[in-house]
């Protein structure tokens, strides 16, 4: 069967506010007359401050990295990645203000926690220093504070799960949410996406959610624990990322029951080892979130620096994966 593509076109140029100030010398570089106004212009480097989460996962790695091979010195910049410690708020917050105080030309955000950035985006705005939002927003989302967020559309991906979920159940399903840390704007956007399809649908009958903090471990744990309780009368699994859906299936496995045949699990993210399961039939359905987004921050970057006005928010194109075919189709060209 085809990929379906649940968003194919990137808006960079249509009208948004940038309400940041920017100098000809991109960014509150104080007393660096000169600095670069495009990137790489003379013999500067446009310098960018990447406030990242760190490890957590395939999906991360690969998108933080796809950042980091993107914004080189070759390509004009330096990029100076600051990885959270262990997840935690308090580091990111504590790098982001060192990026403020150094006056770095551009600061890159993937916040771990979505509320408590303000103060941080304000001081940052008051230093006329740009910050571009990578992935995850922020609660509450203040877009006079940033000058745009760059990232799949969590609601129309986890809406495409929702709507597979209802043409493979056209008699409904007891499901199981394994969700993501809590606090984090993605997690928080998936649920909207996935209960405004399965929530209004009577056929369906919700026996939980619980995070597995995007872990296969955790969720292989948590599970086992749904599975016993509901005496293996679960139908359906609805994993927010594909460590977690992956997780579920190894709980099913060990239950004696058959992934894909007794439980179906669908997943978000698209990683190469959650289509290699939907090609054996392990998974039932994958929404890719696609974090090979660098070259779009790239372009923006450019934009910004240059006083252009950027949509406040730019959707990176994903596609979704129905049958061990598609997948099988994928898999040689996937990148992550």
């Amino acid at each position: 069967m085809t990929r379906r593509i649940v968003r194919t076109a990137i808006g960079l140029l249509t009208t948004g506010a940038l309400a940041l100030g920017l100098t000809a010398c991109g960014g509150g570089n104080a007393g660096s007359e000169g600095s670069a106004g495009t990137a790489g212009s003379g013999d500067d480097l446009t310098t960018i401050g990447f406030v990242a989460v760190g490890p957590e996962g395939a999906w991360r790695k690969a998108n933080e990295q796809n950042v980091q091979d993107t914004f080189t010195k070759d390509a004009g910049f330096d990029l100076k990645y600051a990885p959270a410690a262990k997840l935690d708020q308090k580091s990111q917050i504590d790098a982001f203000t060192s990026f403020v105080d150094e006056g770095v030309d551009v600061i890159l955000l993937s916040a771990t926690e979505g509320s408590g950035w303000e103060d941080s985006l304000k001081r940052a705005q008051e230093a006329e220093i740009p910050v571009i939002l990578i992935d995850r927003g922020i609660e509450p989302d203040d877009t006079s504070l940033y000058v745009t967020r760059i990232a799949p559309d969590n609601k129309e991906v986890s809406a495409s799960v929702a709507n597979w979920a209802v043409s493979a159940f056209p008699d409904g399903a007891k499901y199981f949410t394994l969700e993501g840390p809590a606090g984090v704007s993605v997690v928080n956007e998936r649920n909207v996406g996935w209960d405004e399809v399965i929530g209004s649908n009577d056929k369906f009958t919700k026996l939980g959610a619980q995070t597995a903090n995007w872990s296969t471990e955790e969720a292989k744990s948590v599970f086992e624990t749904v599975l016993k309780s509901n005496n293996n009368d679960v139908q359906l699994v609805f994993a927010q990322n594909d460590e977690m859906g992956l997780g579920a299936v190894q709980a099913v496995e060990e239950a004696g029951l058959t992934p894909g045949v007794d439980v179906k699990i669908a997943t978000i993210d698209g990683t190469k080892n959650a289509l290699q399961a939907l090609a054996d039939g392990k998974l039932s359905f994958v929404a890719e979130y696609n974090p090979l987004f660098g070259e779009t921050a790239l372009d923006v970057v450019k934009k910004t620096l240059a006083g252009e006005d950027i949509d406040p928010y730019i959707i990176v194109p994903s596609e979704t994966f129905d049958s061990p075919e598609a997948a099988s189709e994928a898999l040689p060209d996937r990148k992550f």
